[in-house]
């Protein structure tokens, strides 16, 4: 059987990271995969969540099985997080809330459920979105259709062409968004904008599913609650899947969540026990590491403030960050305007760079960057950014030539 197998493609992120890491180049930099770094190029680990650990550790007593859902209270925590803690929706128990192995199992165990119940349906995804979005919906049998999100032009949002693309998605059809921080582009709706798209989601009858992956990393936790709370409070269902990579930097503890509304609690409890089959046929149940972590910070406000402040300051230095790239690559006179670089949210940025731009960079300079030129602004320190800098001028100047 596997005599004749040709090696699949490497990951368009992951398989960066990969190649960086055997890159012999000691000036050699990783702006591919999206991990939060320091001044100093380090992902260190929260001291909220250290703190955290510790406890777990001198009070744990089992190391039995976890519930296919994931513990009652990391659920109930979830759904204040993402919602807020006083949100009718909650009162009203119209939400149902899975601990998932990170983000990227929540999009696949929504994406197994609806195709239990809208096996016809097509799933619609922003022009560009995160590399494995379309894998993630593809493996579960749906076929994947894209609306206009990006304009190239003006590097903001094309507003008029993504509303108009999905005041025409059927009925019935599922539309993933983006609730911040956009990967790639750092593009971000305004309030004004969700509450216009949660009206088109309510009007034509489409299936919200947002990918809430970085709470807390645009403008603040509340903040960033914008987009759902539109939709949340337009349409009678819809799907969210978060993530604690990030906001907890949880990255290797794969820790998430799937959380369902849907018109009352006896269709929201009818609806997630079929969540719960897709749980049980993809891991089971989760690992209770990363979820005993995020429950004892959020359930202690001593250690929430703690993490709270902890997450600002990460928000506050790649907004920095953003501001200190643009000014060096000025500085450097690297041709072109780059402000929309510090207007844009989150970790990654569609520099601008082009694919030859971006092989240059890599075959000649080690700047390893994903294709289309995304990159994490995280990774940019300032041991780095002189080289980064000028490395970009001549990858610019080689390509005008």
């Amino acid at each position: 059987m596997f005599r004749d197998i040709t090696p699949a493609p490497p990951d368009a992120i992951l398989g960066l990271t990969e190649a960086w890491k055997n890159d012999p180049n000691p000036s050699k930099i990783n702006l591919g995969a999206g991990v939060f770094k320091d001044a100093k190029g380090r992902t260190p680990i929260l001291e909220s969540v250290k703190d955290a650990e510790a406890h777990i550790l001198s009070t744990a007593s089992t190391k039995s099985y976890m519930p296919i859902a994931g513990a009652p209270e990391y659920r109930r925590l979830v759904q204040e997080m993402i919602l807020g803690a006083d949100h009718p929706i909650l009162a009203a128990n119209r939400a149902q809330t899975a601990h998932t192995p990170g983000g990227t199992a929540a999009l696949r165990v929504g994406a197994d459920f609806l195709k239990k119940f809208a096996s016809n349906a097509a799933v619609w995804v922003s022009s560009p979105t995160w590399a494995n979005h379309k894998g993630v919906f593809q493996a579960a049998g749906f076929a994947v259709k894209e609306y206009p999100y990006y304009d190239p032009v003006s590097k903001g949002l094309a507003l008029d062409k993504m509303l108009a693309a999905l005041d025409s998605v059927p009925a019935g059809d599922i539309v993933l968004l983006h609730a911040c921080c956009h990967n790639p582009t750092g593009v971000d709706l305004t309030a004004g904008q969700w509450a216009e798209v949660a009206t088109l989601a309510a009007r034509r009858g489409w299936m919200p599913f947002l990918d809430f992956a970085y709470q807390g990393y645009g403008d603040g936790l509340q903040e960033d609650r914008a987009g759902l709370l539109a939709l949340a409070s337009a349409c009678p269902e819809l799907l969210v899947a978060s993530s604690f990579s990030k906001n907890f930097g949880l990255y290797q503890d794969r820790t998430g969540a799937l959380t369902l509304i849907a018109a009352d609690a006896a269709q929201a409890a009818a609806a997630f026990s079929h969540v719960e089959i897709a749980v049980r046929v993809n891991y089971s149940n989760p690992p209770a590491h990363g979820g005993l972590i995020v429950s004892t910070i959020l359930s202690d406000p001593a250690r929430r403030a703690k993490w709270e402040g902890e997450l600002t300051a990460m928000r506050e230095h790649i907004a920095r960050t953003r501001r200190t790239f643009v000014d060096a690559l000025a500085h450097h006179g690297v041709p072109g305007d780059f402000e929309f670089i510090a207007r844009q949210k989150g970790m990654f940025s569609f520099s601008g760079l082009t694919d030859p731009q971006v092989r240059y960079l890599r075959e000649k300079k080690s700047i390893y960057i994903v294709g289309g030129g995304r990159i994490n602004v995280a990774g940019i320190t300032p041991g780095n950014l002189e080289y980064l800098c000028c490395s970009i001028r001549e990858a610019l100047e080689a390509s005008s030539g």
